[in-house]
């Protein structure tokens, strides 16, 4: 931890407490809305706000039912099962396409290589409101409006983005004389992409796998606009739940996308460790 040097002067000494006060106002104000949510997932109420009993730390004032409501009722668990399909298939695709497309661009013979990384990223730029009205009116013209594969496709243009912006940052440091030594040695560029590159860039392609899976997993505009009834995700229930009825099953359900989100940025940042230590570099 960064201490203050005992020969700081008292501009120094201002700016070094001022910085601190100023980060965890800010940190305060991110994070706060989301800390509110998780109390409130447990009120043995139908409300949205905190209770007498919850405030007094009365057991009465706590239960679990919101969240029995989202592992019984049908419309919730109906929804979940559609995430879960979709999301795992759209992030497949987008780790394919999108390592292909950051390995592609590595190279230094590649024409165009800014222009074509801007088109590639361009998903994580236009706003999503224009993406999903384009992507309506092209799926529509081919028969995929309202359909699983045209959802799947659709996040799947969302996810790849991230992969080859994090491919990409892991193909930096990359030693390129290691797969030029494994083709000397008769390798085919199959056998050399399995065996020499994959294992070395791998944290960096599961890293934005599971960016890729978050974004399909969160994502509610573009399936309101390329999908149908039959592929209700869980973020378009969560919407339906607070444009038609204030349902506080919602809570439970974004306490659970919390502690997932919790979880999946913690693995990131262990393969990004994972990847500094294979560089040579230090954690910190």
């Amino acid at each position: 931890m960064m201490k203050l040097p005992s020969y700081a002067s008292p501009g120094e000494r201002l700016w070094f407490y001022s910085f601190r006060v100023i980060c965890g106002v800010i940190f305060f104000f991110l994070i706060a809305p989301i800390i509110v949510i998780i109390p409130l997932s447990f009120n043995a109420q139908d409300f949205f706000t905190f209770t007498k009993e919850m405030l007094a730390l009365d057991p009465a004032g706590y239960s679990l039912k919101h969240y029995q409501d989202f592992f019984t009722n049908k419309d919730w668990t109906s929804a979940i099962w559609n995430s879960i399909r979709i999301a795992p298939m759209a992030t497949l695709i987008s780790v394919s396409f999108g390592t292909l497309a950051a390995i592609g661009l590595s190279q230094p013979h590649v024409p165009f290589k800014r222009l074509i990384m801007a088109i590639l990223i361009s998903p994580m730029i236009v706003p999503l409101v224009i993406s999903a009205a384009g992507m309506y009116f092209f799926f529509s013209r081919i028969g995929l409006q309202g359909t699983y594969w045209g959802v799947v496709l659709a996040h799947a243009v969302l996810g790849i983005p991230f992969v080859i912006i994090t491919v990409t940052a892991t193909l930096v440091g990359f030693d390129h004389s290691l797969t030029r030594a494994a083709a000397n040695l008769g390798a085919n560029p199959v056998v050399t992409f399995w065996k020499v590159q994959m294992p070395l860039i791998l944290p960096g392609v599961v890293s934005g796998g599971l960016f890729a899976f978050i974004t399909s997993f969160d994502e509610v505009v573009v399936v309101l606009f390329v999908g149908s009834s039959a592929q209700k995700t869980l973020p378009w229930q969560m919407f339906i739940g607070l444009r038609e009825q204030i349902s506080p099953t919602i809570l439970a359900v974004a306490t659970i996308l919390v502690a997932l989100s919790i979880l999946l940025l913690t693995v990131v940042e262990l393969l990004r460790r994972r990847t500094e230590r294979l560089r040579g570099l230090s954690p910190g």
